[in-house]
């Protein structure tokens, strides 16, 4: 799976929403909203379960949670919605969007992305308050955004990052390109990416653990969907998150 984010967020674009089981043998689509960290994973339970519905074809759309929630808000057609954190899932629920309870499938936990030989010669988390590294980071409306103010706030840190993106595969760009000195994205992320970027562990990233929550839609509620979200919790979703780096919760 390493290396495989490019090509897998130009599988992921689309839209559309639930027509059936395909039990029948008729076509259906289901369509699924999911944050950007979840693009390897995803793609690859999709697969799966096509391959155990014929007839049925799964098409994501990857992007920062809170833009997720917001075309939902506007009336997006989709089926299933898969959040990178808590508080997303919240106003989709405080939206009349979610039909029945989330459930949470998966955690995942920060890392420091540099490029290759690390030019900067970041080494901790303190060394990204330095004024001549050029940090990038999510925007704070976007779970990992609010994930890096909350590491920055327990560590008694500022961070002034010369540019803040609307999801972590755009941070991850531009630290890869090495338009960036470095960048606070997922494990996940970093792990996916290969040898594009270099991962750098530091402890304070356990103050802030985010938790993946995903729910069956109210407008495209159907059998379908309840079995997506089944794949996902199952073992055999479990198993495809756990190799993409996430966290047991």
């Amino acid at each position: 799976m390493r290396g495989a984010v490019v090509a897998a967020t130009l599988f992921a674009l689309g839209s559309g929403s639930a027509c059936g089981s395909a039990d029948d043998g008729s076509s259906s689509t289901l369509t699924v909203y999911a944050a950007s960290s979840l693009i390897v994973a995803f793609t690859e339970i999709g697969k799966t379960f096509e391959d155990s519905h014929p007839g049925v074809t799964v098409k994501f759309s990857f992007a920062g949670s809170s833009d997720l929630v917001a075309q939902l808000q506007q009336g997006a057609p989709a089926d299933v919605f898969a959040s990178a954190d808590a508080a997303n899932m919240e106003k989709a629920t405080a939206g009349d969007l979610v039909e029945g309870a989330p459930v949470d499938f998966a955690s995942n936990t920060l890392q420091i992305a540099v490029p290759p030989s690390n030019p900067a010669s970041i080494s901790s988390f303190t060394d990204l308050t330095d004024p001549d590294v050029q940090l990038v980071v999510c925007a704070p409306e976007v779970p990992c955004g609010a994930a890096a103010q909350q590491v920055a706030a327990a560590a008694g840190e500022t961070l002034t990052p010369v540019s803040e993106e609307q999801s972590v595969t755009d941070v991850l760009g531009k630290v890869a390109s090495g338009e960036a000195d470095a960048g606070l994205v997922y494990v996940t992320d970093v792990l996916a990416a290969g040898d594009s970027v270099e991962g750098i562990p530091f402890p304070e990233s356990r103050e802030a653990v985010n938790t993946y929550p995903i729910a069956v839609l109210a407008d495209g509620a159907s059998s379908l969907a309840q079995e997506f979200v089944d794949e996902v919790t199952g073992p055999e979703g479990q198993r495809v998150l756990h190799d993409a780096g996430f966290a047991d919760l």
